[in-house]
């Protein structure tokens, strides 16, 4: 489809028709900026309207609680305190009985107390300051010319002053505590009234203040369901109609500029929707012949998966047959006529048997090589102590030969991977240690952990290995004959060897073998070419999550196929003779 096709012309003018609605009006962004200024202002008009009502309410209720009514009390207390000398003095001229003049005494202390309270409580006012002095003037008078001569003659100092004078003097003192008591009471009685104006003042203004946010609450509810909800809702029912198949059905544009412009661009959009509509209707019948196409290609393929089983199931059967014949057949012959052959036949002989085993050593090898990823396909938590002692049991005849000593972890991780496979692994990577040992040397094979998520053993050697996220990596040493560096990459490829059959045995699969099972389980194969005594073998495997792996089910559902490999002996497994390819 041509690119004229595909990019339809009308949205190219869509940014200049969108320009023009942002001209024409106020967006909706700026229609809210300005309700939300103009509520701000509101808010801190209020705020100060409030706070100065606040403080005028909490001036007057403090004034009556902190001052009027204290100043109440301690009037009545100077009241009381004045009357108890008058009371001391009184008894004690009628007894001449000096404990008589307790209560004069501490009316004393009782009268300075409330006068200090007095004097601070209402320290502002200067009428009730003033109703306080003359109270004290007119109680001073009473006792220096009353009650302190009167006690000083009871007690034989002096001429005793008149009663009648001391009289006169109290009942002074007596309405002057009236006039301050009038007084206060006035003073009690406006500060409630003020306090119940400024209350009540703070209801009322409060009151429309709530109204005036309800009408601003309303007026921008009206503002928005005009401005914005109602073309919304036209917009939308357009949209569903053209979503229901109306591609015809204009979007229309209303409301502020930046929702028409919204409208705008939705058009532009439905524009391009039926444009883009007719070309992926004009490539219907190119797709239907792509899907014909993949629908063939898939029954090839499924084609040539069942004749790779078959070919599988002659490599392991028919193809057997023949090969066991020709090497029972060619040892009857040596074993009837070999006195009868002189020495080139006894050799020729052989070489038949000699072919023929091997022949049969590289289909049983070249058929666990297929089976890789197709028979043995488990994805399961492998506890790697199991299947490394698995390897080591199969591997016993070959290390106790050559002495060899396996140095292993105290404790491996699990991994997620196929039992067998792994068990596969461990011994090809072991045999190959055990075989290309150096003759100067006990062979010696060091497997390791050397990094990863959970991993808790190191590298013996100290090396540093940056572990792969979600991967642990290992390691398989060996003191023996090594792999030069030049050949680190060819090891790995089928049926390359290092050394000839003469010298090492077996068909030049087993590290090929090993690449196939580590990256079938997910992880990466390769040597370390900067280890230098003998060789190092290191391979990542993916960490075991505690997380059910859906397709670890899958090979019991297709009858156990895992169960039905068996790992193969030392005698005939590709590990005991597929090390050379090194």
């Amino acid at each position: 489809m041509s690119s004229a096709e595909r990019t339809p012309s009308a949205p190219a003018a869509a940014p200049a028709r969108r320009a023009g609605p942002l001209r024409r009006g106020l967006s909706l962004q700026t229609w809210l900026t300005a309700v939300l200024v103009l509520l701000a202002l509101m808010v801190l008009g209020t705020g100060v309207v409030g706070a100065s009502l606040l403080s005028h309410t909490t001036a007057a209720g403090n004034r009556l609680v902190d001052g009027v009514m204290p100043a109440q009390r301690e009037a009545l207390r100077l009241e009381t305190a004045l009357l108890d000398q008058e009371t001391g003095v009184r008894g004690y001229l009628l007894a001449h009985e000096p404990a008589l003049l307790e209560p004069y005494e501490r009316g004393r202390e009782n009268e300075r107390a409330a006068v200090r309270k007095l004097s601070t409580v209402l320290d502002g006012d200067r009428e009730v300051q003033a109703d306080l002095a003359a109270v004290e003037d007119a109680a001073r008078v009473w006792r220096d010319e009353f009650a302190t001569p009167a006690i000083a003659a009871a007690q034989g100092d002096g001429a005793p002053p008149s009663l009648q004078a001391g009289k006169d003097r109290f009942d002074e003192l007596r309405r002057r505590i009236a006039s301050q008591q009038e007084r206060l009471d006035r003073v009690q009685t406006e500060a409630r009234a003020t306090f119940g104006e400024a209350r009540s003042e703070r209801d009322h203004i409060l009151l429309a203040i709530g109204a005036a946010f309800l009408l601003a609450g309303a007026c921008l509810g009206v503002l928005l369901h005009v401005a914005v909800l109602r073309p919304l809702a036209v917009m939308r029912k357009a949209s569903e109609r053209v979503a229901g198949g109306a591609f015809d059905q204009e979007i229309p544009q209303r409301g502020p500029a930046d929702l028409r412009s919204l409208a705008e661009a939705v058009e532009a959009m439905r524009r391009r929707t039926v444009e883009e509509l007719n070309a992926s209707q004009r490539n219907a019948e190119q797709l239907e012949r792509t899907a014909a196409e993949l629908d063939a290609q898939a029954a090839e393929l499924r084609r040539s998966n069942a004749e790779l089983e078959q070919f599988a199931y002659v490599a392991s059967h028919d193809l057997q047959e023949p090969l066991r014949k020709v090497a029972s057949f060619c040892q009857l012959l040596e074993k009837r006529y070999g006195d009868q052959l002189d020495e080139r036949g006894t050799q020729y002989i052989a070489f038949a048997v000699d072919g023929a085993k091997r022949m049969q050593v590289l289909i049983n090898d070249l058929l666990t090589f297929s089976r890789v990823g197709r028979v043995q396909d488990a994805r399961e938590s492998v506890p790697l102590d199991g299947t490394l002692d698995r390897a080591l049991r199969n591997l016993a005849a070959a290390v106790e030969e050559s002495d060899a000593e396996i140095v292993r972890p105290e404790r491996l991780p699990e991994v997620v991977g196929d039992p067998t496979l792994l068990t596969m692994l461990w011994q090809n990577l072991i045999a190959n240690a055990v075989k290309f040992r150096s003759p100067d040397r006990t062979p010696r094979v060091e497997i390791s952990l050397l990094g990863g998520d959970g991993s808790g053993e190191g590298d013996a050697s100290g090396d540093a290995v940056a572990p792969e996220p979600g991967f642990h990596t290992f390691a398989v040493t060996d003191n023996g004959i090594g792999i030069p560096a030049e050949f680190a990459e060819k090891v790995f490829v089928i049926f390359q060897r290092l050394h000839g059959r003469e010298t090492y045995g077996g068909t030049g699969i087993g590290l090929s073998l090993c690449k196939k099972i580590v990256e079938h389980a997910g992880g990466s194969i390769w040597i370390d070419t900067a280890h230098t005594v003998g060789t190092r073998i290191m391979f990542t495997v993916p960490v075991a999550v505690p997380v059910a792996v859906a397709d670890a089910e899958a090979p019991a559902a297709e009858g156990g196929t895992t169960s039905q490999e068996p790992v193969p002996s030392p005698s005939t497994a590709p590990a005991a003779s597929e090390g050379t390819s090194r």
